[in-house]
């Protein structure tokens, strides 16, 4: 049997370029209405503009009813229908590919470019946390899980500022953000006479207040970088201060310097010139104009300041609900850890908030309903935020809460299967080569599997992806993704388990059936665990 993990892009690739030369016209199915019949189409008006009358030449049809590569699923029938070219897998043989290897479809494929080196800047951790608004918090996240994704991917990550207030440590830890901490700011001295060969002192003739060097002239080097690079038309000078100075002097420490144990991805180290080096100012939008200067003053007063500098700006977030007229990030933390304390004591009965078992649920939970609140819209959109009780309910669909709940739900089925086996009530778990596949025929099965688990390593390649020859200043960044993943993944998870009686009576006749089930569900536990670890997540066995 073939070893290579089967792909959805793979698939995809050998089944358009079955049908000749010309654009793309093969889609996977989704829906499960759809996927009944089908699991890949060529619409009919696509087939309309490759072939005379959308009729596809029948050697095509009998080489896509045959066809085979790397990567690429087993087909069972392909048919001309009134919607197009329909074309379903060999769905059996498809269940033994992806489940005899599970650990494979719960990781990244191997780094594209080992040893790529990102240094991510986020300003906002320069601030206290009573200071740190939520639009500051929403770059904090976005910035967190773009570093997951990427080191998942084998690129050496170096996140900045390192921070020293220890209070924000304290406050990011709260939120299972993982960034670095310092003890002493780098040096500026250096940045400090260069500065001051470039500046001029006065300041409409009076004397320049303490901590302030003078002012720089930015128009040239806006107009040297070009109007379609992105800078803002108004910025023509610089204020230069001090702490300015202290900015770039530790985004230089941090590029010429990295740590001997970061992440390398494959064999060897990273290069050390600027040059190969992509830096991301992850801001809000609020910041996105004094960050346009720190980067132009970098460029000005730094030979060698990195060439690819792109910004990542995080729209505004707006909230409805708030108690109060302006809601800091550290407010917003309690204000949801309130109402996962609240919901919970609602469904177990009690004051569980100063339980000890319950100390760490309760955190988890309040952090996974924000930060699912916080990264499920693309970071470039504006953000809304509804604080009604009803966001942290197990019930809703769309939270975070609800996606730990199901993660709860697994790991208490897996928990019971291992309890009954210790009492002899079920067999061993069997080698999985032993499994009948051809026992997973419930139409849940298959959606779990096509839509979830399948496509998993194409999604974790998408989270982790930085245009990064694009043309200006700008990049974006797809970290919407993985949340709605998860909370999709959830939803039809859900769905299946409150259909189907996973564990049923033990009756050896239903061995077989129990099994190929509880290796399905094995591999989207493994999916779910993988994608909540992107998020600084981790697994809940109860909630």
């Amino acid at each position: 049997m073939a070893t290579r993990r089967l792909g959805v892009g793979e698939t995809l690739g050998a089944l358009n370029a079955a049908l000749g030369p010309g654009s793309p016209v093969w889609i996977k199915e989704t829906r499960t209405r759809h996927l009944r019949s089908r699991d890949f189409l060529a619409p009919h008006r696509a087939l309309q503009a490759r072939f005379d009358d959308g009729q596809v030449p029948e050697h095509l049809l009998h080489a896509l009813a045959c066809l085979q590569g790397p990567g690429v699923a087993p087909v069972l029938r392909c048919a001309p229908t009134p919607a197009g070219l329909s074309l379903q897998l060999q769905r059996p043989a498809v269940f033994e590919r992806v489940l005899s290897a599970v650990a494979a479809y719960a990781t990244p494929a191997l780094p594209v470019l080992p040893g790529q080196r990102v240094l991510l800047h986020c300003p906002a951790l320069r601030s206290s946390p009573c200071a740190l608004r939520l639009s500051q918090l929403r770059t904090v996240l976005v910035a967190d899980h773009l570093a997951r994704a990427l080191r998942a991917h084998g690129v050496c990550v170096r996140l900045v500022p390192a921070v020293q207030d220890p209070h924000m440590l304290t406050f990011l830890q709260q939120l299972r953000v993982d960034w670095p901490a310092a003890s002493e700011r780098a040096s500026s001295h250096t940045l400090r006479i260069h500065a001051l060969e470039e500046v001029t002192s006065a300041h409409d003739g009076r004397t320049l207040s303490p901590g302030i060097l003078g002012r720089l002239c930015l128009k040239e080097l806006v107009e040297e970088q070009g109007r379609t690079a992105g800078y803002d038309s108004n910025l023509d000078n610089c204020l230069v201060t001090e702490d300015l100075l202290s900015v770039l002097a530790e985004l230089q420490e941090a590029l010429w310097h990295w740590p001997e144990d970061s992440h390398t991805g494959l064999a060897g180290s990273p290069d050390t010139g600027t040059d190969s080096c992509l830096v991301v100012h992850v801001v809000s939008c609020e910041e996105k104009f004094q960050q346009q200067k720190l980067d132009l003053l970098w460029r000005k007063l730094v030979d060698k300041a990195p060439l690819r500098q792109k910004h990542l700006i995080c729209g505004p977030v707006k909230v409805a609900g708030a108690p109060g007229p302006l809601m800091t990030a550290p407010e917003y933390y309690k204000f949801r850890h309130a109402q996962v304390c609240k919901a919970s004591a609602l469904k177990h009965g009690g004051d569980l908030a100063h339980d000890p078992a319950w100390t760490e649920i309760f955190g988890v939970l309040s952090v996974a309903t924000i930060k699912f609140e916080m990264l499920s819209t693309a970071p470039q959109s504006q953000l809304f935020l509804a604080l009604a009780d009803k966001n942290i309910s197990t019930k809703g669909t769309k939270s975070g809460t609800f996606v730990m709940y199901n993660c709860a739900r697994l790991a208490t089925l897996f928990e019971s299967y291992k309890c009954s086996m210790e009492q002899g009530l079920y067999p061993t778990f069997p080698p999985v080569s032993s499994l009948d596949f051809s026992l997973l025929h419930d139409e849940g099965e298959w959606l779990l599997l096509f839509n979830n688990i399948l496509p998993f390593p194409d999604l974790l390649s998408q989270t982790a992806m930085l245009d990064c020859t694009a043309p200006g200043l700008h990049i974006t960044a797809r970290t919407e993704m993985m949340c709605k993943f998860l909370v999709q993944l959830s939803m039809d998870f859900s769905s299946y388990y409150n259909r189907v009686h996973i564990l049923g009576e033990p009756r050896p006749h239903r061995f077989g059936q129990m099994f190929v089930r509880l290796q399905l569900l094995r591999a989207v536990r493994e999916v779910l665990h993988t994608g909540l670890a992107m998020l600084g997540l981790p697994p809940l066995s109860h909630i």
